[in-house]
């Protein structure tokens, strides 16, 4: 006897039907759609927790392929009842090896849910499904091979669905062969109809004879509610894996155990929400469903109940509500048993002991790296972010201090994909990482590797700045074998730029790798030569790089010089010495760009090399020079904040007659650049700035006299004193 059960994939009402119908025909074997290579894996089902994927992909290539399944899938399911009771459970789909070696193909463009369903006068194919099947208690398999054989009649499957379908047909033939006699077949319900049918095995045979195969290998790997929901390939279309997973763990009373549930997440987060907004939401759920002609209330009309009364018609709460339960954060767990490469062994050795779990649900964590625990998470992210896990997510720090880190932590499912697709970079994090780097920096890397390094090799292998933030990232993920690679491609590479705003670009994160490498302890020989190198050749070859700039290419300079300078700070007293003998050079160069000069001006004077600013100012805003111009060497000279001029009010004053000065036309010229100038400042350094000129001008703050209209003035008088209760005097 052949059963064949129609279901829909992620389906809990198919779940139940399927446990129950196994129990009832006890069968003494299990077909299951889904690849057959992986039916060794199915004895370590027991001991994962779902919801979690068949990976199958092939070594050497990104190519990979995913079959997830939740706890209410009726795969899963069927799963779990045949490793329980004993019953050879396996699977009857076409070879992960066939799939992955052709071009995945759709199968067929017709709907047969939205079909059925429109036929049953519903215009939403997933609330006809919830009705018919998700709220019964059990599923009707006859009548759905019977709708399916409807809606598939005069049907022509593609290439690809009809050797999927062939395949299943010879799983079973085999499996009838061997001598079972109560098979059950677990497959989506479209599929029911060609399976209950059997052609003759030679014609299913000619449809696979011939068919590409490559090497795939299969493992179970972790899986998220929110994966699940995106997903668009195996059991594609379930946006509401919270709801489904609530649904088969609640088939009694769903409707108040899931708005009970929803005031807990509200209060969780300090909303006020009491049993009495529950017990009418609950109410309210009930009455929407009748309305609408539904047997249950499903997650449309208890998301109107939860909005308008638990939420009181506010959407946040709501969405709240979607993200944490609707969909939920749920990852799932694979068996210790479970095939892994040694790279994936050695990450969760390295979670052990750090005591970093994985989590779907984001979550922030705060580094003290003086602290040796911390200091080893630290270096454990920076190194997946090496060769692309990107686990974690560096974020701004909220502490203050070189100790400080914060991180933003989501695994996802495809970080054990990258994992694996790393394998051959080694047998650790740390030997994969040091390998990827030394890849990078000798731009011959394995071109399949994860593009989010951020180190791109085309075009005559990485720039400057791209390996100077790799010897950053090095430093960070303590990579003590990378590190002479990567500075020696990075010493080559600087002896042969002669590009000096590419040597600024660089030297920032240079400077900040030497940085870490003494705040951290590990120290990189040689990378203060190289840093001090690069600031020699900066400081040779800013003044041609000053040169003849438009506006356009002033400003990108001028970048590259405030980056260098903060840069510097953090240097030797020798080496900030020479950058400010260079300015102040350059300073005293005529024909500068407004907009340098006035920045150098002021990098200067903060730096206490100038005492003659004033000077400076003035003759930058006499009428020899243009307004634009003069209008430009102010936005430099301002651009480090507003509070000069508040405390000096000699340049305050400067500023202020140049601006009184100006003729109306000219004003309107150069209207644009002070309004970008002094809408930079803080909304205090403006306020303080007006009342300092207000206090200059008006005598002690004293207001100019009015004239006033004395009529109109004493009617209001009038009015006033009436509402103060006081007579007119």
């Amino acid at each position: 006897m052949i059963s064949v059960l129609g279901i829909r994939h992620h389906g809990p009402g198919s779940a139940r039907a399927v446990r129950a119908e196994l129990e009832r025909m006890r069968p003494d074997a299990i077909l299951i759609e889904g690849p057959p290579e992986a039916d060794p894996l199915v004895a370590l089902a027991p001991d994962c927790e779902p919801p979690v994927a068949l990976l199958a992909h092939v070594p050497g290539s990104s190519r990979a392929a995913f079959w997830p399944f939740a706890v209410f899938s009726p795969e899963w399911q069927a799963i779990l009842y045949g490793t329980r009771n004993g019953v050879p459970t396996r699977f009857c789909d076409l070879p992960a090896a066939t799939t992955l070696a052709t071009e995945r193909e759709e199968d067929g463009d017709r709907d047969p849910l939205g079909e059925l369903a429109a036929a049953a006068g519903y215009d939403d194919a997933e609330r006809w499904w919830e009705d018919v099947v998700e709220h019964r208690g059990d599923t009707p398999f006859e009548v759905v091979a019977e709708a399916m054989a409807a809606v598939r009649d005069g049907y022509v499957p593609g290439e690809r669905e009809a050797a999927r379908e062939a395949h299943m047909r010879r799983t079973i033939r085999a499996a009838q062969k061997e001598g079972f006699e109560r098979i059950a077949v677990i497959c989506g319900a479209w599929h029911v109809p060609a399976l209950t049918t059997m052609p003759p095995a030679a014609q299913d045979n000619a449809l696979l004879r011939g068919l590409p195969k490559v090497k795939a290998e299969l493992t179970w790997v972790p899986w998220t509610y929110g994966r699940l929901a995106s997903w668009s390939g195996y059991g594609a279309g379930i946006t509401s894996p919270g709801w489904y997973h609530h649904l088969f763990d609640a088939p009694d009373r769903p409707v108040e155990r899931w708005l009970t549930a929803a005031a807990g997440v509200l209060r969780e987060e300090g909303l006020p929400v009491s049993s009495a907004h529950v017990i009418e939401s609950v109410r309210l759920a009930g009455t929407l469903a009748t309305l609408r002609g539904r047997p249950l209330a499903g997650l449309g009309e208890v998301t109107e109940a939860a909005r308008a009364v638990l939420c009181e018609g506010d959407g946040l709460p709501v969405e709240l509500i979607e993200r944490r339960m609707v969909v939920g954060d749920r990852l799932g767990h694979v068996a210790d048993g479970t095939p892994m490469v040694p790279l994936q062994r050695d990450l969760r050795e390295q979670q052990r002991k750090l005591r970093l779990k994985p989590e779907a649900l984001r979550r922030e964590h705060d580094l003290d790296l003086r602290k040796p625990l911390d200091l080893g998470r630290s270096h454990l992210l920076h190194r997946l972010r090496l060769f692309g896990v990107e686990w974690g997510t560096p974020v701004e720090s909220r502490g203050k201090g070189t100790f400080r880190e914060s991180w933003s932590l989501m695994w996802r499912p495809e970080d054990d994909l990258t994992l694996i697709e790393s394998a051959a970079l080694g047998i650790t994090v740390e030997a994969a990482a040091t390998q990827r780097a030394l890849d990078l920096a000798a731009a011959s890397g394995p071109t399949s590797g994860p593009a989010s390094s951020g180190i791109a090799s085309a075009g005559g292998g990485p720039s400057l700045g791209e390996l100077a933030g790799l010897v950053e990232k090095c430093l960070l993920a303590e990579l003590p074998g990378a590190l002479p690679g990567v500075l020696a491609a990075l010493s080559a590479r600087a002896a042969l730029d002669t590009d000096v705003t590419r040597l600024m670009a660089a030297l920032p994160a240079m400077v900040r790798a030497h940085r870490y490498g003494d705040v951290r302890g590990t120290p990189a020989e040689g990378l203060a030569v190289i840093v001090r190198s690069m600031l020699d050749r900066v400081c040779v070859g800013l003044p041609v790089a000053v040169t003849a700039l438009d506006d356009e290419a002033a400003a990108a300079l001028l970048g590259h010089v405030d980056a260098v300078h903060a840069a510097v700070a953090l240097m030797a007293e020798a080496d900030r010495g020479r950058w400010l003998a260079t300015l102040l050079t350059l300073c005293e160069r005529d024909g500068l760009h407004g907009l340098i000069a006035g920045r150098l001006t002021r990098i200067l004077l903060d730096a206490g090399e100038l005492d003659d600013a004033a000077g400076r100012m003035a003759r930058a805003t006499s009428r020899g020079n243009g307004p634009a111009r003069s209008a430009a060497w102010i936005e430099g000279f301002l651009s480090g904040g507003g509070l000069l001029l508040v405390h000096d009010p000699r340049l305050l004053g400067l500023v202020d007659a140049w601006l009184s000065a100006l003729p109306a036309e000219q004003f309107v010229e150069v209207l644009p650049l002070l309004r970008r100038t002094f809408g930079g400042f803080a909304v205090p350094e403006r306020r303080a700035i007006g009342q300092r000129l207000r206090a200059e001008g008006g005598g002690d703050g004293e207001q100019p006299e009015r004239d006033l209209d004395e009529p109109r003035a004493a009617a209001a008088e009038r009015t006033v004193l009436a509402i103060l209760g006081r007579a007119h005097g």
